[in-house]
């Protein structure tokens, strides 16, 4: 693999927002006070006071069935289909409104990967980015025993509410190009034994 162009790829991808996310967003800015309305903190769950501290903005936004969230004072914004940066950029533009600048972080609180099948730890793994490549989650997962199939990787991934399976080569020199080389969040990933066939059931741990 040409790291070059490994690092080009890794560099433009974008993660985008799907249904059932968990978000973690923080709003700051050179006026702490003023901010306060725009965030969810501890203290909204126990209705007590305090002053705002954004390292205690543990609370997640939730993205609905329809794509939405409810965000303080902005009420519904429909995020769906936005990167982290395309709604920390809508955010900051609302917000800037009312407050001057705003500065918003945006960041996945549920990106999860599975990795199951002919690998040495296979499970569940939180990744620290969104930036994450079929190499990098096997990788995670301790690697590929020797007995794995490298030609048919399964990948299983929701769309528009169905499971699609997607048969990725990790021997392919065209593997940097394929639209699966990046995962998303909840993708699972299984890993053949060589001569055996995909079990689909499997589907029920996505």
């Amino acid at each position: 693999i040409n790291q070059a162009q490994l690092q080009k790829l890794t560099t433009a991808y974008q993660a985008v927002i799907k249904k059932d996310d968990k978000l973690t967003i923080v709003v700051t800015g050179p006026d702490k006070t003023v901010v306060v309305p725009y965030n969810l903190t501890l203290s909204d769950n126990s209705n007590g006071g305090g002053s705002y501290n954004p390292e205690q903005t543990t609370l997640g936004y939730l993205v609905d069935a329809y794509g939405d969230i409810q965000f303080p004072i902005l009420g519904k914004i429909h995020v769906e289909g936005m990167t982290r940066n395309q709604l920390a950029e809508y955010l900051t533009e609302e917000i800037g409104k009312d407050v001057k600048d705003p500065i918003v972080y945006v960041s996945f609180r549920n990106y999860k990967i599975t990795v199951l099948g002919e690998v040495r730890n296979p499970g569940t793994y939180t990744m620290e980015s969104e930036k994450v490549n079929i190499l990098q989650a096997i990788s995670r997962a301790g690697d590929l025993n020797l007995t794995a199939e490298r030609e048919g990787i399964i990948l299983l991934r929701e769309e528009n509410g169905r499971i699609k399976h997607y048969e990725v080569d990790l021997k392919s020199s065209h593997l940097l190009d394929s639209p699966y080389f990046f995962l998303q969040q909840n993708d699972m990933l299984y890993v053949k034994a060589k001569d055996t066939k995909f079990d689909s059931a499997v589907e029920n741990r996505l």
